[in-house]
């Protein structure tokens, strides 16, 4: 295990478009940059390249449905049948605790094995991950959620996508893919054709 020293502790919530999503923001990072981790449930947050204390113990609440880990942010997804309001305060309370207490976000073997990969990318892929990173990637992180390249298909120009956090089973995500992320990539990458999400 690792032991991370934070600064003293600030944390806000944001909403997200997913009305079961909420977005736990701290003041300092959370994940080495360009990173992030989805979870769907407890297991997997203790397999090797995942394991997370903290999602081990997120997941100790029995409305907690999915969490997913990016930058400075946590979006925590609930059950349907549980509302924020009840809940909110709670969770808060937790997490401040929990960085309060220097305990750790991820085992250091997830950082390492995370960190280490090194892959050349094709000039078409190359300029895909720009975009994605430079004008995208910001926009849905905004909304509590994260993208991520997940491959390219150049005899067809398909580009898939890997959409995580609040943006996964949110209602508005396809519209935000086709209308939003599609349209962008096939202006500024002109080998880019379509845009699928990988996962949804």
């Amino acid at each position: 295990m690792t032991t991370t020293l934070y600064p003293p502790v600030t944390l806000y919530t944001e909403s997200s478009p997913n009305p079961n999503s909420m977005k736990f923001v701290v003041n300092f990072p959370l994940t080495p940059e360009g990173l992030s981790f989805d979870y769907t449930d407890a297991s997997e947050a203790l397999l090797n390249g995942k394991n997370s204390p903290l999602v081990v113990a997120l997941f100790g609440f029995d409305y907690v449905k999915r969490v997913f880990i990016a930058s400075n942010f946590i979006t925590v997804t609930k059950d349907d049948e549980t509302e924020w309001e009840d809940v909110l305060i709670e969770v808060k309370q937790f997490i401040r605790a929990y960085f309060n207490e220097q305990r750790p976000v991820f085992a250091q073997q997830t950082i390492d094995s995370n960190t280490t990969k090194v892959e050349a990318d094709s000039p078409t892929v190359q300029k895909i991950k720009a975009v994605l990173d430079q004008y995208i990637r910001p926009a849905v992180e905004s909304d509590g959620g994260a993208i991520s390249f997940h491959s390219f298909d150049d005899e067809n120009g398909t580009v898939k996508v890997l959409l995580q956090g609040s943006c996964s089973g949110c209602p508005s995500s396809t519209l935000t893919l086709k209308a939003g992320i599609e349209n962008l990539l096939t202006r500024l990458v002109p080998d880019v054709k379509q845009v699928e999400a990988e996962g949804v």
